[in-house]
């Protein structure tokens, strides 16, 4: 995929995070998590915890994000809040949009360009064939946005916004920091090196090329496409969640956007061999493995877990003991109560298939 950067001025190019599109690359690992391996225990954590109105909302629209990405998702004027990117994307007109957002299968037509579906029937069409392999829920999502755009898009933003409330706030402000230090890094390379420099350093995928005939960022895709830049610009949005993807924007009338994949560590802080051994022989035990089952679902007080399990208050209060010191429960006072629950993001890090079978 070739875009064509001859005579752009440096200062056009971007690096720059996004939280828009990393929410697109996070919905995106939550859809096809055999996709991204290394962030099972993230997606494993997040879809567990996910309230299942906000689960089925999401699997309404997820052809958006899930085998291919909306450039909804890639805007090329990152911001620095997800707020004022989805204000920015309020303002797109209704045409742009709805193409965009049911272009549900990599098609031709992507690179050449085609008709809105609001104005075109033969799109129209396609658009509803396309969702109706996808299911009866898809095909009335996508009558419902060729019907009603206004409101299918005040849905869309409330749907965001429940995501960022729900998961995607408390994981931006562990990622958003790393992104914008690669970012500044790239910027600087391309200041004191050059952007062919910035680029490869970006994505092995990723090439600069100059002849005779002009300069061209060349991106290694199993797709052929091309773009021009000319009077607009090219950003690069660098992704935590987006490995092994590498997605550039390039259909005809908007500005090249790449996202690419950083080198990151996983999601939580590593913790130290000594304290992984202490949570592996603090779950080792029958009981305690018995006792996160429940606690895996909901808070439990000494007594009630004492009740289900058929043992003793003290007995339940030493194995609370152990799993605390492990710093795998949380604990809160509610009255003379104090309830227990599973740290389920701690628990995760473990491994997703003790994950899988206390939540099973």
């Amino acid at each position: 995929m070739t875009i064509d950067i001859t005579g752009l001025p440096q200062e056009r190019i971007l690096f720059c995070p996004s939280p828009l599109a990393e929410l697109g690359a996070a919905l995106h690992a939550l859809s096809e998590p055999a996709h991204h391996p290394r962030l099972h225990a993230w997606t494993t954590t997040t879809a567990a915890a996910l309230k299942p109105e906000l689960a089925d909302r999401l699997h309404e629209a997820d052809f958006m994000w899930r085998s291919t990405r909306s450039d909804i998702f890639l805007p090329p004027r990152p911001q620095g809040t997800l707020a004022e990117e989805l204000d920015d994307l309020d303002r797109m007109d209704d045409e742009k949009y709805v193409g965009a957002a049911l272009e549900i299968s990599c098609a031709s037509h992507y690179t050449h360009g085609a008709p809105s579906p609001l104005v075109d029937k033969r799109m129209r069409c396609r658009a509803l064939d396309l969702a109706a392999a996808r299911g009866p829920r898809q095909v009335a999502f996508v009558e419902r946005m060729l019907a009603d755009p206004p409101g299918t898009r005040a849905w869309i933003r409330r749907l965001l916004e429940d995501c960022d409330e729900a998961f995607f706030a408390d994981t931006w402000c562990r990622v958003g920091v790393q992104l914008a230090a690669d970012a500044r890094h790239k910027n600087e390379l391309m200041r004191r090196k050059g952007l062919a420099e910035a680029v490869t350093a970006a994505s092995a995928a990723m090439v600069l090329e100059e002849d005779e005939q002009g300069s061209r960022i060349v991106v290694d895709k199993l797709i052929q496409g091309r773009t021009s830049a000319e009077g607009s610009g090219v950003t690069f949005l660098p992704t935590a969640f987006g490995w092994p993807h590498l997605f550039a924007l390039h259909t005809p009338g908007w500005q090249p956007v790449v996202q690419y994949p950083v080198a990151t560590r996983d999601l939580g802080d590593a913790a130290a061999t000594q304290t992984v051994k202490l949570r592996l022989e603090a779950i080792a035990h029958p009981m305690r493995m018995r006792l996160c089952r429940s606690l895996a679902r909901g808070s439990y007080s000494t007594g009630e877990l004492a009740d289900a399990y058929g043992i003793t208050a003290p007995e339940v209060s030493r194995h609370m003991a152990v799993l605390k010191k492990a710093g795998l429960i949380t604990t809160r006072r509610r009255g003379r109560y104090v309830l227990h629950q599973l740290d389920v993001t701690i628990v995760a890090r473990l491994g997703s298939d003790f994950l899988e079978s206390v939540l099973r």
